[in-house]
């Protein structure tokens, strides 16, 4: 008679989309090792956990890519179970579960404890940052809040991620000090809109007081703002960056459009004065700001006359960082009942001139830079050069500072002071001083 052997379970964790879903699967794999459970990230395991976007349709495509593949090797005997969470899950289950039925099972956005039920595990809720990190040891993904009231006509995360949800303050504290306890140096905060971070708990715009709770952390260096909101912005938090030496001088604002007219039809609440008003108080309140943003070209009724106005004041903002996206046409959002009548490759195009203009800015200022000094953190080492950033620069998006190995060794997650010796549009060089 033959037994079969006990085969150890390890749960590889595969993370599509944001980094919100970076967060959202270290925090999953907390959980599970809490319950001593064998877990990894985007390695072999024969049970696998897919956390999805379901943003836009290049995301969703991706995601239900990654979705087939591991039935695929379902069906060949490599992997033994295959679990679907995040956004996708949440926005079309029924769908999903019929055209992919060979999933055994699939969980929502707000299901952690029925998929760690699944998983054999049991959900803590004493866990507080309990996080196993997959970024860089120096930086770390900060949530402080889920979810997202606004009313954007083009945007489907109300609808995958739910009602705006402040995560309590001193909850933050405890997280901050256990990723600094771990030697995490930068937290990059996140949450589909950081402004309105407190109004449900605190019945008031808290996000300046968060950040002086934040700075007050042993070895915590740098603090990060992702994703802010141009209406309402809480003008306090610049005070908080300029006294503040921990808050980076940068801001993440996607402002997405500046036509009156698309602005209306996108329900910015907002118009081109306000937002150009705003900008103009960032840059006077802290001159030495680096502001992020993102446009969206291609929107329903977007004419020739609203592209070149938007053109025109992306050469007249000068904006540091800035991207650039096609619009998708997003089933159960407002703007799916508008024609989508901005032809595929007339959105491409003007996407392109965007970046075009926004190369030759980045390369303008970048020249800027040349002969002056500079703190930057060292994320890698990449083929000859280590690779680090400046407080003006996010990972993955923004500019990076290469320095060439063979003239100085540097460890990865230490601060250095750089000179720029030579700019690109988007990569400086530099010798550490």
């Amino acid at each position: 008679m033959r037994t079969k052997t006990l085969k150890k379970n390890k749960i590889n964790v595969v993370t599509l989309g944001c980094s919100k879903n970076v967060y959202d699967s270290e925090v999953l794999m907390g959980q599970l090792r809490e319950s001593n459970k064998e877990v990894v990230h985007e390695e072999e395991g024969n049970i696998v956990v897919i956390n999805t976007c379901g943003f836009i349709n290049n995301a969703k495509e991706e995601s239900i890519n990654t979705i087939l593949e591991y039935v695929q090797k379902k069906e060949d005997g490599v992997v033994d179970k295959v679990f679907v969470t995040g956004c996708l899950s949440e926005r079309y289950k029924p769908d999903l579960q019929k055209e992919i039925p060979n999933v055994d099972e699939y969980f929502g956005t707000t299901e952690l404890p029925g998929l760690l039920k699944a998983l054999g595990a049991d959900y803590k809720h004493e866990l507080i940052g309990e996080r196993i990190t997959t970024t860089p040891k120096n930086y770390a993904y900060f949530k402080i809040a889920e979810g997202c009231d606004r009313p954007c006509s083009f945007c489907a995360i109300p609808i995958m991620r739910g009602k705006h949800r402040s995560t309590p303050m001193e909850d933050l504290v405890v997280e901050a000090e256990k990723l600094a306890a771990k030697g995490v140096k930068e937290l990059i905060l996140i949450a589909q809109d950081l402004t309105y971070y407190g109004l449900d708990l605190y019945k008031k715009r808290n996000l300046a007081e968060l950040l002086q709770k934040l700075a007050k952390v042993e070895g915590i260096e740098w603090i990060r703002l992702h994703y802010a909101f141009p209406t309402g912005f809480p003008m306090d938090v610049l005070d908080v960056m300029r006294s503040e030496p921990k808050i980076c001088n940068y801001i993440d604002i996607p402002l997405q459009h500046i036509s009156d007219s698309i602005l209306k039809s996108m329900r910015r609440g907002t118009t081109k004065a306000k937002t150009t008003k705003l900008l103009e108080e960032f840059r006077a309140a802290v001159p030495e700001m680096a502001i992020r943003t993102t446009l969206i070209v291609g929107y329903p009724g977007e004419t020739e006359e609203d592209f070149q106005t938007l053109k025109q004041w992306v050469k007249d903002m000068r904006f540091e960082r800035l991207g650039c996206f096609t619009y998708s046409h997003e089933e159960n959002t407002h703007a799916y009942n508008l024609e989508d009548d901005v032809p595929e490759e007339v959105k491409m195009d003007r996407a392109n001139e965007i970046m075009e203009i926004q190369s030759q800015i980045s390369w303008e200022l970048n020249q800027q830079k040349i002969g002056k000094e500079f703190r930057v953190v060292i994320d890698r080492k990449e083929g000859g050069y280590f690779v680090g950033r400046t407080e003006f620069d996010s990972p993955d998006v923004d500019n990076e500072v290469l320095i060439n190995a063979e003239n100085d060794y540097l460890r990865t997650g230490e601060f250095f002071t750089v000179k720029i010796t030579a700019a690109e549009d988007f990569d400086l060089y530099a010798e550490v001083v």
